[in-house]
């Protein structure tokens, strides 16, 4: 992947975002505040996962890159350009499946070229070869529905990939998946993300999960969410999420994150519990 650079030679973010806080107005007129004071900058390539509690904004910062909700405070940038609306470059890959059910596997991959301005042919021919990427092949006629939860997955990281965005947001694509699959899932993610490198940020409660995958692991404080602590993962690629599991650096890395994510998610389960029983 091209890096953007500035006037200086210096490389710029991918992703910035300088002391974002998000607040949303509650139905009974309350406020809200999901973010506040939040800090984070993400390489061109780079692979970061975010951690924390339930509630504590992590889904909300994906929406603040992708321009599909705007900061109450604070900046966010892509590629150097503040987010003002829809972000071009930016995939962005849901929790459930965004696939049209009544369009074939191959016209669901296809549609992103084509509103993109590609013809029919070169769109269903760029579709075919992700298909082929993502081990798809053979499956272009089948309809959603057609297919398992594993596959169906598949499909979405072709419509998330087809268009070679800079900037890939991962909404804890995975956790619908049985434990099998979601591990093979998440080899096929490396792999691809390995061919066209775009920064992704990756949002996911499974601790383990986030260090198989990523370069740097960041951690966020209960509600309203703000960065905790940044861990690199200086583990060696090309990995195998479920063989690098066993790497004594993974157990380490695993415990020293882990030690500051259990405070958070404690204190977040009390107020959980406090606010039930209130």
């Amino acid at each position: 992947m091209t890096m953007t650079t500035s006037n200086a030679g210096r490389t710029v973010p991918a992703i910035e975002i300088k002391g974002a806080t998000k607040r949303f107005r509650t139905p009974k007129g309350g406020i809200f505040t999901a973010l506040q004071d939040f800090d984070l900058t993400i390489a061109p390539g780079e692979f970061c996962a975010v951690v924390g509690p339930t509630g504590c904004g992590k889904s909300t910062t994906l929406t603040l890159v992708s321009g599909l909700e705007k900061a109450s405070a604070g900046t966010v940038e892509v590629d150097g350009r503040k987010v003002s609306g829809i972000t071009p470059g930016v995939g962005f890959m849901f929790q459930q499946d965004a696939v049209f059910p009544w369009k074939s596997v191959l016209d669901n991959v296809a549609a992103g070229p084509r509103f993109r301005g590609q013809s029919g042919g070169q769109a269903n021919t760029l579709a075919r070869d992700w298909l082929r990427r993502v081990g798809l092949a053979g499956f272009e006629d089948r309809y959603p529905h057609q297919l398992s939860g594993g596959m169906r997955k598949r499909v979405a990281l072709a419509q998330s990939l087809i268009n070679e965005p800079r900037v890939l947001l991962m909404d804890e694509p995975f956790s619908a998946l049985d434990v099998q699959t979601r591990s093979i899932m998440s080899d096929e993610l490396l792999g691809l993300w390995d061919q066209t490198r775009p920064a992704v940020i990756f949002v996911t409660h499974d601790l383990e999960e986030a260090i198989a995958l990523a370069d740097k692991v960041v951690v966020l404080t209960a509600g309203p969410g703000t960065v905790k602590a940044v861990f690199p993962v200086n583990l060696p690629r090309p990995r195998r999420v479920q063989e690098i599991r066993f790497d004594p650096e993974f157990i380490a890395i695993y415990e020293n994150i882990w030690e500051a994510l259990r405070t958070e998610v404690e204190t977040a389960y009390a107020r959980t519990t406090a606010a039930v029983t209130a």
